[in-house]
């Protein structure tokens, strides 16, 4: 009886449990990922309190009016262009970016105006900044 050699087959390895569990890790790792946008201007608005004082001697103001007019330290700016709002404040803050700086607009300003002025801040790299706000009085109970 004479046999036959049987041909020697390459053993095959299956990638399909592989390739599953490549997509559960991939799906795992997506669900418990958070994604959360961070803010480029952290802003610390302050307590309204009767009594509040300001600690540090010296400080830069952008105020805006009403009808969207700048002003920093009381100077009154020609336009509310963000270049001019920049070159304003590089000539009072002299280099000094660790300067505390308020933001006092009016209640009736257009947001616009308000979001302009602290983009330019946060783009030369000013981080301690305050939005200025009045005390409501109590009523009476």
């Amino acid at each position: 009886m004479k046999l036959q050699a049987s041909p020697v087959e390459d053993p095959k390895v299956s990638l399909t449990s592989l390739i599953d569990v490549v997509f559960l890790l991939l799906i795992f790792f997506m669900i418990s990922t958070t994604f959360e946008q961070q803010t480029a201007l952290q802003i610390s608005l302050p307590k309204a309190s009767a009594h509040a004082e300001l600690v540090q001697d010296e400080v830069l103001e952008v105020a805006i009016d009403a009808e969207g007019r700048m002003y920093v330290n009381d100077n009154g700016l020609l336009d509310s262009r963000p270049a001019t709002l920049t070159a304003a404040i590089e000539n009072v803050a002299e280099g000094d970016r660790e300067l505390a700086v308020i933001l006092r607009a009016d209640a009736n300003t257009p947001h616009h105006f308000t979001v302009t002025a602290m983009d330019v801040l946060a783009k030369m790299g000013f981080s301690n900044l305050s939005i200025a706000a009045s005390r409501e009085p109590e009523a009476n109970q």
